[in-house]
């Protein structure tokens, strides 16, 4: 070997141990500011497991910043490549992805004779409107249709930052008017027994959907039987709730990443994060009417034990607030619809989570719909943290607590 054929390899070695010592720093900085609390399940493995994910955002954001590839790109590749491996379909079920509408759906359909139809369910993936897919979700799904005899679709709605709010939504409105009208003829189930349903920004857009089709002047199609909604992302207009503060740096849904999300689906604009999660762009007129159904005082006792303190008054930005202004329309913060609107939704499952930056969100919709009479049915997990449901079946990714998680949702879904 040549003098120069020795100094390339050099260099290039050289050129590898600074990078994962970058990234090793990275990921160290990023773990020390995580606070996994003594009452989460697995906590060893959840710090594992955030570590990853950690590991894998830094290096995304080292490639965008290099201009090789956009982040987001490369965080769905490495996640369907090493994190979402699909199984042999079991004994029972028969799968099979198609369209409705244009829309890429995966059906999932219990092969057990049935005297009369089935009940069927159409799933929204979470992943913050940017990440999350039908794959993401196939155990879950496989493991609903299986477990409670239900024809489950599974809808593989457009993502941003490639399509914004509201194409997500628009999405799973097609997917579910379109089985609604052929539920019975075309799959044996009954277009009255549908329910709509999903998890974190999933729930999210499923509520509103529920919201949507109550508005709709066409209604020649049977609406939802109901709305399944595990820790849902309900509100974009107080980022400073007890849950947001008691759980701000648990993972794998920090306070910040939650208004990240928030700021993808609407328009992209990052920058207005730390304004958002201050409240700025909350006008003062409104204020009122939202501390009527975000007050802290609407929560259980037991909410507010893990420390609270009232957040300053912000200073309204008319700015920010004409940026995001679609952020608190009840399509994006179903939580923040008028009480006649929220009357004419389905009966409800809320599952949350107590170390979940979203748990106040499922808890004050559940009292907003007590208070109007309406049929709510609420599982609390205590030791659960946010994305429970991914690392359902996962093999070493599994955590025991993501099984209560989705049969939670299983026992509720066989009562409709």
């Amino acid at each position: 070997m040549d003098i120069g054929s020795a100094i390339l390899i050099i260099g290039f070695a050289a050129l590898v141990a600074a990078f994962l010592l970058l990234v090793i720093g990275l990921v160290y900085a990023e773990l020390m500011n995580s606070d996994v609390p003594c009452g989460v399940a697995n906590r060893g493995k959840l710090r594992m497991v955030h570590g990853l994910f950690v590991g894998i955002a830094v290096v995304a954001r080292i490639l965008h910043r290099l201009g090789i590839c956009h982040q987001v790109s490369f965080t769905r590749w490495f996640v369907a490549c090493f994190l979402s491996h699909l199984k042999q379909v079991p004994a029972g079920l028969r799968v099979k992805d198609m369209t409705f509408s244009e829309v890429p759906v995966r059906v999932y359909e219990p092969t057990s004779v049935c005297d009369g139809l089935r009940r069927g369910l159409m799933y929204f993936h979470g992943g913050g409107w940017i990440l999350g897919s039908i794959d993401s979700v196939d155990e879950v799904c496989r493991h609903i249709a299986i477990e409670s005899d239900t024809t489950v679709i599974s809808v593989g709605y457009r993502l941003a930052p490639e399509h914004r709010y509201p194409a997500q939504l628009d999405d799973c409105e097609k997917a579910t008017c379109h089985f609604l009208s052929v539920a019975e003829t075309e799959f044996g189930v009954d277009s009255h027994r549908v329910a709509v349903g999903g998890d974190s920004t999933g729930a999210n857009l499923a509520a509103a959907l529920c919201q949507r089709l109550a508005c709709s002047e066409d209604r020649h199609l049977p609406f939802p039987c109901a709305q399944v909604l595990i820790y849902p992302a309900l509100q974009m207009a107080d980022f400073n709730l007890p849950s947001y503060q008691q759980n701000h740096a648990v993972p794998i849904l920090f306070r910040g990443r939650m208004a990240f999300y928030f700021l993808q689906y609407l328009n992209g604009d990052v920058s207005l994060c730390q304004e958002v999660l201050e409240g700025n762009h909350v006008p003062t007129e409104l204020r009122p009417r939202y501390e009527l159904w975000l007050s802290p005082s609407n929560l259980p006792p037991e909410c507010l034990t893990r420390g609270f303190y009232k957040h300053p008054s912000p200073e309204y930005d008319g700015e920010v607030y004409h940026a995001i202004k679609e952020g608190l329309e009840p399509e994006v913060s179903p939580l923040l619809a008028d009480d006649a609107l929220i009357q004419k939704t389905p009966r409800t499952f809320i599952l949350t989570c107590e170390y979940d930056v979203l748990r106040d969100d499922g808890i004050l919709y559940r009292k907003r719909l007590l208070d109007l009479g309406k049929d709510v049915t609420w599982q609390h997990v205590l030791d659960g943290f946010h994305g429970m449901i991914n690392f359902f079946n996962q093999g070493w990714l599994t955590f025991p607590s993501a099984v209560q998680v989705v049969d939670g949702a299983v026992h509720y879904i066989k009562t409709l």
